[in-house]
């Protein structure tokens, strides 16, 4: 068959080493459940061990010249493969119940592909994917300046494993940046002990403005300070733990704030 061709504007790098499209497939935990959806699955080299295993799989490619070349390779689930886009697809129209999520994720998204999952996290329950290993390292960063938004988001209701670094030159076309492989499976967290909107927009005022100190980064916001409150407005957005901003949130006058 001939080969897809890689698409610079969709960020296409496809993986062409079957021994690591192999163990990124076996860091699934398919005990959790059964229903497996591959992002960008590309030319399959994911899909072809994902089959192997007796699961409900749908695939989600955006790219029209590899949902032809999918299909062809793939007869048995040619009807389980969308020509969509991940960011605008309705996760529960796919499955019902919870889902986990693979795939060699083309990096200029996946930061949106991780929002998105993190929309979604009551019906997300694992995600494999590959990323930019800086992107990597910052969302599995347990402390210190790597730590970004969707690191805390994500950590709130997922634990996050940094599984394996891959070489550039097992890509075609090779990428100018390393990668890796991370794991995020959902945690116990079923919801946190505050406003979840608001706990959100702390966290984005805090970290768009990670050099101030929390006081005036959070200047917006009309907080009722006291001795909880005291020593954590005296620090900066990468030194807050989650239950920090679980804190912060819950002294926010609502009717005071100017957000």
């Amino acid at each position: 068959m001939k080969k897809v061709r890689a698409k610079k504007y969709l960020g296409q790098h496809f993986l062409r080493n079957n021994i690591i499209a192999q163990n990124i497939t076996n860091e699934l935990d398919t005990n959790l459940n059964k229903n497996i959806l591959e992002i960008g699955p590309g030319m399959g080299v994911l899909t072809k061990f994902l089959l192997n295993q007796k699961l409900n799989l749908k695939l989600v490619e955006i790219d029209a010249e590899s949902v032809q070349y999918l299909k062809k390779k793939f007869p048995e689930v040619k009807n389980d493969i969308y020509e969509e886009d991940f960011l605008k697809i309705k996760l529960p129209e796919l499955y019902k119940n919870s889902v986990s999520i693979i795939g060699n994720f083309p990096y200029n998204i996946s930061s949106q592909i991780l929002f998105k999952v993190f929309e979604n996290k009551d019906q997300v329950v694992q995600v494999i994917g590959m990323f930019q290993k800086e992107v990597a390292e910052r969302l599995c960063a347990k402390e210190g300046r790597k730590k970004g938004i969707l690191t805390i988001l994500l950590q709130t209701f997922y634990d996050v494993e940094y599984c394996f670094n891959v070489d550039p030159d097992v890509f075609f076309p090779k990428p100018k940046v390393n990668s890796a492989v991370i794991k995020l499976t959902r945690n116990n967290r079923k919801k946190i002990n505050c406003d979840e909107k608001l706990f959100i927009q702390i966290i984005k005022s805090s970290y768009n403005q990670r050099r101030k100190t929390l006081r005036n980064a959070l200047k917006a916001f009309s907080l009722e300070e006291d001795k909880k409150i005291k020593g954590i407005l005296n620090l900066r957005a990468e030194q807050l733990a989650i239950n920090d901003f679980i804190i912060l949130t819950n002294h926010v006058n609502r009717e005071r704030t100017t957000k």
